[in-house]
């Protein structure tokens, strides 16, 4: 796991489709969630998340929770698994893009990723809203940071052709910016959505 970057405390190594396996088999409990989360255990937290009742989970959850990540994994699991689905996740993401700490920063473009991957009745001005915050933190060095921004505006511009022709001129505006890392997620991001088979 450290291998992967996953680094986080109380790890015990269980791995993840055993996990999904005991989501499915106990089923959602939102309370259950919440003392798994509690527990500490890297693990545990991974199945509160699978485990989780979205319409049940407060803003004041979320807060809580994202201040506890402290691994890409939780990071993206928690916010893939649950946060994407809870109405909240649209007005945290222009909270946690201006946070400090790498995860909670990072949550902020997870969400992005997640809600395009799994909102499918979404709007286009959504995800043109979200623009300017990847731009914004398109200058953060972090590893883990600037991965997720460059995540996040990839997926924007697999969207659909009108957001694939959006994203694409971001990604050039970000291009010019006087940054390594900006200059890092524009490459990426336009090499893969310059030919990228968008379908509607």
């Amino acid at each position: 796991m450290a291998r992967f970057g996953i680094r986080g405390k109380n790890i015990l190594g269980i791995p993840k489709p055993t996990l999904d396996k005991m989501a499915r088999t106990l089923g959602k409990n939102h309370e259950l969630a919440l003392k798994l989360w509690d527990s500490g255990f890297h693990e545990a937290r991974l199945l509160a998340a699978l485990m989780d009742e979205p319409d049940k989970v407060t803003p004041a959850q979320m807060e809580k929770w994202v201040k506890d990540f402290d691994s890409w994994d939780i990071c993206d699991g928690v916010c893939g698994h649950l946060f994407d689905r809870v109405p909240a996740a649209y007005r945290k993401v222009f909270q946690w893009s201006r946070r400090k700490r790498e995860y909670e920063k990072r949550a902020a473009f997870s969400l992005i990723a997640w809600i395009k991957a799994h909102d499918k009745k979404a709007p286009d001005k959504v995800f043109l809203s979200f623009l300017p915050v990847i731009r914004r933190a398109a200058r953060d060095e972090r590893n883990f940071v600037k991965k997720a921004v460059n995540w996040a505006l990839r997926q924007i511009g697999k969207r659909n052709r009108f957001l694939n022709r959006k994203a694409i001129q971001e990604a050039k505006r970000i291009q010019a910016m006087d940054s390594p890392s900006a200059r890092w997620i524009a490459a990426d991001a336009l090499r893969e959505l310059a030919g990228y088979p968008v379908r509607n």
